[in-house]
């Protein structure tokens, strides 16, 4: 059902300030050269400051600082971006969850629905599984046998849940995403692989996000943990017994490898990962295109390894250049030994 809001109400709602005509309707949201004459927009990135002096919007959410730059009414905010995803939450067209079973689901005698659940068309809810109050299991979903889904989620569509996978409240679940398939554990024995059973499962904390098609592998001895308010992307592998410490994102097509322990509160940026059987303390922020190949035991560091893209020449000539390096050290410290420089082994 639509809503619309006044400025006025929405500043109250926010505990925002806001200056102009508290009576302006919105009724919705757009960016600042979309924006309609009843959507609030916002301006959070200095890049598209630009944009803020000809909006159309209703009003627009900015810092102190940049108020005086917007001709439209403004709603105060010490983190715009922050309050642009508090609001956005007003107009969310999803709704609540509407209770009911569509007639092509196939649901198992020994499981557990809980009030107002929804299972859309063609999904599947296997043996022993639990599904709490106010959960939406979207069409196509697959949960194999012994889950439980906790009150309040979202399984959008096309997600298999594979046995014993436990999902916390309130978590949403992108299509596509597959939570606990089995994990690449394999040992090599003289000419073959023996595959090594998985005999874990994946427990998901409260109030996550998984984006569509990621995978998260079930653990080969215990469970494969994802704490409160981890938010995945799109396309991100977890392996087998990672665990992932509460408040952590990862962009999309991170890769983290089994075994390794993620703090909380760290940062993945896309295509960044982790090799196996490392740690990775609190606060700790991984750059594009990184991958970390060592545990990291100070918090709250940065780390990259990627380089920026170049013109095709100038990455030619760098590329040249590194071909040579090797030459060249060889050189130096011919030259040094000569001088008699004390040569470190490092």
């Amino acid at each position: 059902m639509p809503v619309s809001l006044t400025l006025s109400e929405l500043a109250e709602k926010f505990s925002l300030q806001y200056k102009g005509n508290g009576d302006t309707l919105i009724d919705g949201i757009g960016t600042l050269t979309d924006a309609t004459s009843r959507q609030v927009s916002f301006l959070a990135n200095p890049t598209y400051r630009e944009q803020l002096t000809s909006t159309r919007a209703a009003a627009v959410i900015v810092s102190a600082d940049e108020a005086g730059n917007c001709p439209v009414n403004v709603l105060l905010s010490d983190d715009p971006y922050v309050s642009y995803a508090k609001i956005a939450n007003c107009f969310d067209p999803s709704g609540p969850v509407e209770s009911g079973i569509h007639p092509s689901a196939q649901i198992d005698s020994t499981t557990t629905l809980a009030n107002n659940v929804h299972v859309g068309a063609n999904a599947v809810i296997g043996p022993g599984c639990e599904i709490e109050d106010a959960c939406f299991i979207g069409p196509g979903c697959v949960l194999v046998a012994d889950c439980k889904v906790g009150s309040g989620c979202r399984l959008v569509a096309n997600i298999t849940i594979c046995g014993g996978v436990v999902i916390g409240k309130r978590t949403v679940i992108h299509p596509g995403a597959v939570i606990g398939a089995d994990g690449f554990g394999m040992a090599f024995e003289e000419d073959h692989w023996i595959k090594v059973p998985q005999l874990g499962s994946v427990q998901v904390g409260d109030d996550c996000e998984i984006g569509a098609n990621t995978t998260i592998d079930r653990g080969a001895i215990g469970d494969t943990m994802l704490g409160n308010d981890v938010r995945l992307d799109n396309q991100i592998q977890i392996g087998h017994n990672v665990s992932i410490g509460a408040h952590t994102a990862m962009a999309g097509r991170v890769g983290i490898s089994g075994s390794t322990r993620i703090g909380e509160y760290c940062m993945f940026a896309g295509s960044s990962g982790a090799v196996g059987h490392i740690r990775i303390a609190d606060h700790t922020t991984v750059n594009f295109c990184t991958v970390v190949t060592k545990s990291i035991t100070d918090p709250g560091t940065v780390w990259s390894a990627a380089l920026p893209a170049r013109p095709s020449r100038e990455w030619s000539r760098s590329v040249a250049g590194l071909r040579q390096l090797e030459k060249l050290i060889r050189r130096v410290l011919q030259l040094e030994k000569k001088a008699g420089i004390k040569q470190k082994n490092d």
